[in-house]
């Protein structure tokens, strides 16, 4: 019996399509993250993830691809061959050098730092929501970027506008009122699965590559890679 007819059986077994499967698989591997309190879409998708979860873990196996399932806070997340996933223990397989990897420029590697440090401050402060999400105001996030890495925010709206959809893209941040208009007392939340994003090793290897200066405007081939996507040797 051929693998896809295995597949086909066990789906209508648990009355899921073909395409419905495909779907999950399609969505997860191209976005890399469901979350399930990120839009009707993904509640659909990340319900339907729980379901299947079984199969899609067998499906993703032969490939050594790792998923994250945080049940608590509903969102999944996978993750390369060979990636030192936070609260997974390591694998042995090494990770590929080809496309399965994200890259950032300097700038969105900045913000995601902050992003995290200001969890881990919230965090150890007890200032998190009882979905795991910590509050924080644009001019917040600014005074820290400056702070911590003496960089600062985009000035123009539209690359402003790009970087906060990027990180929201990466399922890292909520915009909260009116914070998509880029106004300084704007707020958004950061979400708990920066955590499983952005490891303490790889943290602070990755603030040791910024260069600690406002003007250098990050070019292409200087894009630092998504700590999502590090190979274990990098990160050492």
């Amino acid at each position: 019996m051929k693998l896809t007819e295995q597949l086909q059986q066990s789906l209508n077994a648990k009355r899921f399509t073909l395409d419905e499967f495909s779907e999950l698989l399609i969505r997860l591997l191209d976005y890399g993250v469901l979350s399930r309190d990120e839009s009707q879409v993904e509640t659909l998708l990340y319900d339907r993830y729980v379901q299947l979860e079984e199969l899609v873990l067998d499906y993703l196996s032969p490939l050594h691809i790792r998923v994250q399932h945080d049940t608590r806070f509903g969102f999944v997340r996978v993750f390369p061959p060979g990636a030192r996933v936070p609260g997974l223990p390591d694998d042995d397989n090494q990770a590929f050098a080809g496309g399965f990897r994200a890259n950032l420029s300097q700038q969105e590697v900045a913000v995601v730092l902050v992003l995290r440090a200001e969890y881990d401050k919230a965090l150890r402060e007890g200032q998190v929501d009882d979905q795991g999400c910590v509050l924080l105001s644009l001019e917040g996030l600014g005074i820290a970027l400056r702070n911590l890495l003496n960089r600062t925010l985009p000035e123009k709206k539209t690359e402003r506008a790009q970087l906060f959809r990027r990180m929201r893209q990466l399922r890292l941040i909520h915009f909260i009122a009116n914070a998509e208009e880029n106004v300084d007392d704007a707020w958004l939340k950061i979400r708990p699965s920066i955590t499983s994003y952005v490891s303490e090793a790889v943290l602070d290897q990755i603030r040791g590559e910024l260069p600690q200066t406002d003007n250098e405007e990050p070019q292409a081939h200087d894009a630092v890679e998504s700590t999502l996507f590090t190979r274990p040797e990098e990160a050492e």
